[in-house]
């Protein structure tokens, strides 16, 4: 009896031992993995965080681009034809008083389309490829460089941040060569498959070394701004043998 009472206790004792393990291990995993939770919401929060700042930056740095040229237009163009206009309208001849006129109301149309230009909302109502396009005509019109667009594939439609980073990517890009690549000529090509919508930028300008360290932020920022959309930027570059730059977004199929 006693050695049966004593083999029941250790029985008991056995058991209790092992439920208290199991419940420790069941309370540790519990733990576990609500402190992986809390770190996945954390690096979320974060992840959302660096979004939103990136678009608030290009939206800055659109509005201020924006401001430069409506400074640059106001100075340039409706100046010049405010004063034309004025000497029209002061003449004592009737056609250069009607000429005035009609100055005045070419005045108005260029006035409002600048003020819309101030307004993000552009950014819904036009495509990439017109965006693109603008861009290349003011190029080609201030005789910077030759311009080349062609494109492959209809264009996917973005979301309005997307598109704002896009767009200042672009601008960046574009900053660039006229900054630093003095280049004879600028193409785009857009190209959009199953998988991925793809812009392409090359210019046959001096080209660099992308081995080389930069002492700028430029190449750095660009790559976080793709980055933040779910997107790719890469770069080629040798030189004397211009700049290519790639930018990729995946598509989601639904």
């Amino acid at each position: 009896m006693d050695n049966s009472g004593t083999e029941v206790f250790y029985i008991v004792l056995l058991g209790f031992v092992l439920m208290l393990l199991m419940g420790s291990f069941m309370v540790t995993m519990v733990i576990v993995h609500r402190q992986k939770q809390l770190q996945n919401q954390q690096k979320l929060a974060a992840v959302r965080a660096e979004y939103e700042k990136t678009i608030i930056n290009a939206e800055k740095e659109i509005r201020e681009n924006t401001l430069t040229n409506v400074g640059r237009e106001l100075h340039d163009n409706i100046g010049q034809l405010l004063s034309l206009a004025k000497m029209n309208l002061a003449s004592s001849k009737p056609e250069k008083v009607s000429e005035g006129k009609s100055m005045l109301n070419q005045i108005i149309k260029e006035v409002r389309t600048l003020s819309k230009s101030l307004n993000l909302d552009w950014v819904e109502s036009i495509t990439l490829e017109n965006f693109i396009q603008n861009e290349l005509e003011k190029l080609e019109s201030a005789g910077f460089c030759k311009t080349v667009f062609d494109k492959n594939g209809e264009e996917v439609q973005l979301d309005k941040d997307k598109k704002i980073i896009l767009i200042r990517t672009i601008q960046e890009c574009l900053n660039n060569a006229i900054k630093h690549a003095n280049p004879q000529a600028i193409s785009f090509h857009m190209a959009t498959n199953k998988d991925q919508f793809v812009i392409y930028m090359r210019d046959d300008g001096v080209g660099f070394d992308t081995s080389e360290d930069s002492s700028g932020s430029g190449m750095y920022n660009l790559k976080n701004r793709m980055t933040a959309i779910g997107g790719v930027f890469e770069i080629e570059s040798e030189p004397g043998n211009g700049t290519e730059i790639k930018l990729s977004l995946p598509i989601s199929n639904p």
